[in-house]
């Protein structure tokens, strides 16, 4: 993931519906999810978030509650926090997220 590659954090995780890309959410310090959508014009992310199956289309700003069944996993492990990864995610984690 973009974030380890540089050795930040993330608030949630959002993955490409396309190309299985996973990158950090709007919210996060380094907005990986968008920079794909970019860099690449694949549209529809899905939350990488435990129970959260909802899909978003960038190019309409659309929100979908379900979509296709994609290919495992369909989310990060369930013990690994959010904000994470573990370890990184700095104390002032919510100040700075604000701050954006």
């Amino acid at each position: 993931m973009d974030c380890d590659a540089v050795g930040g954090w993330w608030f949630h995780l959002r993955r490409c519906a396309r190309c299985g890309h996973i990158g950090c959410c709007d919210s996060s310090p380094a907005q990986h999810a968008t920079a794909h959508y970019k860099a690449t014009g694949h549209p529809i992310v899905r939350s990488f978030e435990p129970g959260e199956e909802w899909f978003w289309d960038y190019s309409s700003e659309e929100l979908y509650d379900s979509g296709p069944e994609l290919a495992s996993p369909v989310s990060h492990p369930a013990e690994q926090p959010s904000p994470g990864p573990a370890g990184r995610v700095p104390a002032d984690w919510a100040q700075i997220l604000r701050r954006g």
